[in-house]
């Protein structure tokens, strides 16, 4: 299992136009229902940081994600809706109860 966090922090007055497109990518998403995908969206307590943690089972395309045409949508101009640029950890499990439908 690959699992991803990515953190970044937005201009103010561009949290709303982030926040939208987030949501149409959780749509298609829903819609698609890929499997072995796991993704999650949270904004920060500042309210203009956001942090998305993804997931893909081992035998999942990386590009499940990626290649989809909302998520495309959405990290288009994403350089000019931030302060700070995206960043990407890798994460290691330790354990989780619950968390990515495990």
């Amino acid at each position: 299992m690959k699992q991803h966090m990515i953190r970044y922090t937005l201009k103010p007055d561009r949290v709303v136009e982030n926040e939208r497109l987030s949501r149409a990518v959780f749509d298609a998403l829903k819609r698609q229902r890929p499997a072995g995908l796991h993704y999650a969206t949270f904004r920060l307590g500042d309210s203009a940081s956001f942090m998305h943690v993804v997931s893909y089972d081992d035998h999942t395309p990386l590009d499940t994600l990626t290649s989809l045409p909302e998520f495309k949508a959405f990290t288009e101009g994403v350089k000019e809706r931030c302060v700070d640029l995206p960043q990407r950890t890798d994460l290691t499990e330790i354990g989780s109860y619950g968390f990515f439908g495990g």
